[in-house]
Parts: C-alpha cells; sequence; structure tokens
C-alpha cells in the first residue's frame, strides 16, 4: 500500500522525498517497529550506510538485552576459569 506524503508537508519539513524514507524507516527502527535490516530496506540502504543513519540521529545500533547482558556474564565466567 503506497504512502502518500503532500509536496507542501516535505516542504515544511524540510525534507526530500528521499530523506523522509530514511527519516521514517530510522523512526520505525528506534520504536522497535522493525529490525535492522528490514528497515535498511525500507530506507534503501546497505546495513552499513542504515547504521551510519541511525549513529547520525543518535539512535542505538546495537540494544542488547537482559539475556545478552547474562549470557556475556557467563562467558566471562567460563574464561576466567580458565586462567
Amino acid at each position: 500500500m503506497p504512502v502518500v506524503i503532500p509536496d507542501e508537508t516535505l516542504e515544511a519539513a524540510g525534507l526530500t522525498e528521499r530523506e523522509a524514507i530514511v527519516e521514517i524507516a530510522c523512526r520505525l527502527y528506534d520504536a522497535g517497529k522493525l529490525a535492522l535490516w528490514p528497515a535498511a530496506k525500507l530506507a534503501g540502504l546497505n546495513r552499513a550506510d542504515f547504521e551510519g543513519e541511525l549513529m547520525s540521529r543518535k539512535i542505538p545500533v546495537y540494544r542488547p538485552t537482559e539475556q545478552d547482558l547474562a549470557d556475556d556474564l557467563t562467558a566471562l565466567e567460563r574464561l576466567r576459569d580458565l586462567l
């Protein structure tokens, strides 16, 4: 389903059509509505370029969960035990 943004709205926002699409993709990623790769595809960018767009907006690229932290701590404990 196409979404139509009136030219006047883009002009008022100071955005080109391309910039608006990238902005929307970044905001959907930031809101947790799209994962990284689907958001990058929506923006028409490769992963590295999309990550650059996120960083320029100060949107975290990686968002570790509590489980990620627990896994990392477990791995560090195992490494400590090996030393």
